[in-house]
């Protein structure tokens, strides 16, 4: 199932082209893919590895391992390690597991597990490799976990709770911590919540026990029943860029030491959209010169936005239907040609027109993969 590739691809010799650097930078990479492994997610067993070639937009499958419901990862400055939350009800089930990455073969080996506060949906982690950072949507909460020097993950030393309520009474009654974002250098941790609306802003000190204290101010609200999901900051770090699912917005933000100046908000769908939004994931292209944004619900599309460079401000380019409903998480390749996506029945990939941000689908690229739901690379040296 997992392993449904095109025989040219599994023809070629993997570790040879392991080796091949160009201009730029390293052109193969290893995707880490999470999944959801819940009986209804039809069989998917944990985090797939693939290789993938960024000349052609190919995937080759490497490996896999077992592991619950990993919805979201995050990977170590040197690649070394891996952290999985483990998304299950918040019944002290929840987690986030570590995990050792082999570069050389491209199999992850487990280290040992947490157990966290709510059910987590969102894992981040330091440059410096002294913490990770969790969001747990089921508990309306973030956790910090130090990490040892082996990678494993030691007991929570801080657990922030919000608190607040939102406008929509169905899905609003209690906060939803969804993302958990490191500024740039480090400084601060920018927490979405969507049940209150608002955009957390902690100042973190990696050497201090607990390392998270407040900001000034300490948040920025989003518009009511907007429900902030991710964020994502330009490469210059002067811009930061909010999606909200409830409402399929996108907010942009000057950013300036920790604080943040609301400049512009655009709807990702057309006036006429009568359908259902579930806006999921952002991501500023690498020369940032573009930004994506996907919409699952009815829509089942990302959406591209062209950056102002001096404003920070969006100009809509285009938007493209995934192949498979539900497009949550998704990767841009270091190089800048492709993006891909992680919907409820495979990974599409899409190739990038560079000049003007849209998108070509490579339907005979795309991977076989159920409830595929988080995309991270590893460049292969």
């Amino acid at each position: 199932m997992k392993k449904l590739l095109f025989l040219i691809v599994l023809a070629l010799p993997v570790c040879g082209f392991a080796q091949k650097k160009g201009k730029g930078g390293p052109k193969v990479f290893d995707v880490l893919i999470g999944t959801y492994t819940s009986p209804d997610a039809n069989g998917s067993r944990g985090i797939y590895v693939y290789r993938f070639y960024a000349e052609r937009g190919e995937l080759a499958y490497l490996s896999e391992i077992e592991t619950s419901n990993p919805s979201y990862l995050a990977i170590t400055q040197d690649y070394k390690y891996v952290y999985a939350v483990n998304e299950n009800n918040p019944d002290g089930s929840g987690g986030v597991t570590a995990f050792k990455f082999d570069k050389a073969t491209g199999k992850l080996e487990q280290i040992n597990t947490q157990k966290s506060v709510g059910s987590p949906a969102y894992v981040s982690v330091d440059k410096a490799q002294k913490n990770i950072f969790i969001a747990n949507y089921g508990g309306g909460n973030l956790q910090v976990f130090p990490i040892g020097k082996d990678g494993s993950l030691g007991a929570s030393t801080q657990t922030i709770q919000d608190s607040g309520t939102g406008p929509d009474k169905l899905r609003q009654q209690q906060p939803h911590v969804h993302s958990t974002v490191l500024s740039p250098d480090d400084k601060y941790l920018l927490a979405s919540d969507l049940g209150t609306d608002k955009i957390n802003v902690f100042r973190y000190r990696a050497s201090k026990t607990p390392p998270l204290s407040p900001a000034t101010p300490a948040f920025t609200s989003t518009a009511g029943g907007s429900g902030p999901r991710h964020s994502d900051f330009s490469p210059n770090g002067k811009f930061m860029y909010n999606v909200q699912e409830m409402t399929a917005t996108i907010t942009a933000f000057s950013y300036d030491d920790g604080a943040l100046k609301e400049l512009q908000t655009v709807k990702m769908m057309p006036d006429d959209f009568k359908g259902i939004n579930g806006a999921a994931d952002i991501h500023v292209s690498p020369d940032g010169l573009f930004l994506y944004a996907t919409n699952r619900g009815t829509a089942n599309e990302i959406v591209i936005y062209a950056i102002d460079q001096e404003s920070g401000k969006l100009t809509y380019v285009d938007r493209t239907k995934t192949d498979g409903d539900n497009p949550r998480n998704f990767v841009i390749d270091p190089t800048g040609n492709f993006i891909l996506i992680g919907t409820r029945a495979r990974v599409n990939v899409f190739r990038i027109d560079k000049k003007t941000g849209r998108l070509i689908q490579n339907h005979n690229r795309s991977v076989v993969m159920e409830s595929a739901v988080c995309l991270k690379m590893i460049p292969v040296e």
